[in-house]
């Protein structure tokens, strides 16, 4: 992306938090674990189940359909925005971390009514990390929209700020429902689709619409 908006005169200073909630193996959807032969024992540890390098925002509880840790996952996002000299102008998310962009996002539009509780505070500090300033815009990958209750002020009012929404046409890790139902809850989103599954593309054919989405959204903020 950084190669693709520099004959634009925009050279972007990327940054890659880290989500802090450790997933083992077990956790991510199509994962295999290494056959008989591949490491002694054959079918994989316990230990090296959870050895796996993937981290998540929350982590959904399949009783309650709540999220988990969800509060220490926005306030890391908020650690890492404080720590950017003159804070951020854009997310991009694949993913879980597609959902984690648009509610970022719609928590850091002004005149957006702030929650109560321990919502009300994570929303306070990703506000105050960035100065107050909102997001320019949102990139989703494969992102889908978050569903307990107690998450509906992210979407009433729809999200105002421009999002860019791709889509892969194959996926079979995010419902298709899921995905649109993310791109119905914001105003006037971008949509592109892909005829591949669950991946960020990255060839020159889909990083373009990346590529003219951005600088509409930061040239346009200029005016």
């Amino acid at each position: 992306m950084a190669k693709a908006l520099a004959p634009l005169n925009l050279v972007p200073a990327l940054i890659y938090p880290t989500a802090p909630t450790r997933l083992s193996a077990r956790d991510i959807p199509g994962y295999e674990r290494r056959g008989a032969g591949e490491g002694e024992g054959g079918g994989g540890s316990e230990e090296e189940e959870n050895e796996v390098d993937s981290w998540a925002w929350w982590r959904r509880d399949e009783a309650s359909g709540e999220y988990r840790f969800l509060e220490e996952g926005m306030e890391r996002l908020a650690e890492t925005i404080s720590e950017v000299e003159g804070g951020v102008d854009g997310v991009v998310g694949f993913s879980q971390g597609g959902s984690v962009a648009a509610v970022l996002a719609a928590a850091m539009e002004e005149g957006r009514a702030v929650p109560e509780g321990k919502e009300g505070e994570w929303v306070r500090k990703v506000r105050e990390a960035n100065e107050g300033r909102e997001l320019k815009f949102a990139v989703v990958y494969s992102g889908f929209w978050a569903v307990p209750e107690r998450l509906g002020w992210v979407y009433e009012p729809k999200v105002r700020t421009p999002t860019l929404h791709f889509l892969g046409s194959l996926d079979t890790v995010v419902d298709e429902g899921r995905s649109r139902g993310l791109v119905e809850r914001c105003e006037d989103p971008a949509v592109v689709v892909h005829p591949g599954g669950h991946y960020v593309p990255v060839s020159k054919e889909w990083v373009m619409p990346l590529v003219g989405f951005i600088r509409k959204c930061v040239e346009g903020a200029k005016l």
